[in-house]
């Protein structure tokens, strides 16, 4: 039973193949028919085209003006860019150091301002820590009393409690 569902099943996918190529490559392939057949019925019966078509015209034929530009043109209605233009290569590299050298001050101004922030709050952290470390200190210390006083309360009391005991009282 199982081998006579496995050859069903292959004779359904092999018609489904063959169906959806036909489904995908038949219209392409019936217009290609049909404009086959019309084109020989017709060919016979009608001379050949003949164009007398002007050539193609070139960009620089269209923009007659494209070809004379050059870079010196650029600008020289604009001041500011005429001069800019104009300057050496030893101008343009002093001034391009001067920038730099701006740049650089700017950068240094700002650094310095920073550095010395970190310092200011540095500073402030440092006697916050140090102002911790004496209440520690403080704290510490009075816990350390406090322990010594604890323990002379204790023997007091013990003193006591034994006396006490000695005179007859019986405790809790």
């Amino acid at each position: 039973m199982s081998r006579r569902s496995g050859t069903c099943l292959r004779c359904c996918l092999v018609i489904f193949a063959v169906v959806s190529a036909l489904c995908v490559s038949g219209p392409a392939l019936y217009f290609k028919l049909k404009n086959g057949l019309k084109l020989k019925g017709v060919s016979s019966s009608c001379p050949p085209c003949v164009c007398k078509c002007a050539p193609q015209k070139s960009l620089f034929q269209i923009v007659p003006g494209l070809a004379n530009l050059s870079v010196t043109d650029c600008g020289k209605d604009d001041p500011d860019l005429k001069e800019e233009m104009e300057k050496q290569l030893v101008d343009l590299l002093s001034e391009e150091i001067k920038l730099q050298e701006n740049v650089s001050e700017e950068h240094s101004h700002h650094m310095n301002i920073t550095f010395g922030e970190a310092k200011r709050l540095a500073s402030q952290y440092q006697k916050e820590a140090e102002k911790c470390n004496t209440a520690t200190e403080t704290c510490e210390e009075a816990r350390e009393r406090a322990q010594v006083l604890m323990r002379k309360e204790k023997k007091i009391t013990s003193l006591w409690e034994r006396r006490a005991r000695q005179l007859g009282w019986e405790g809790e």
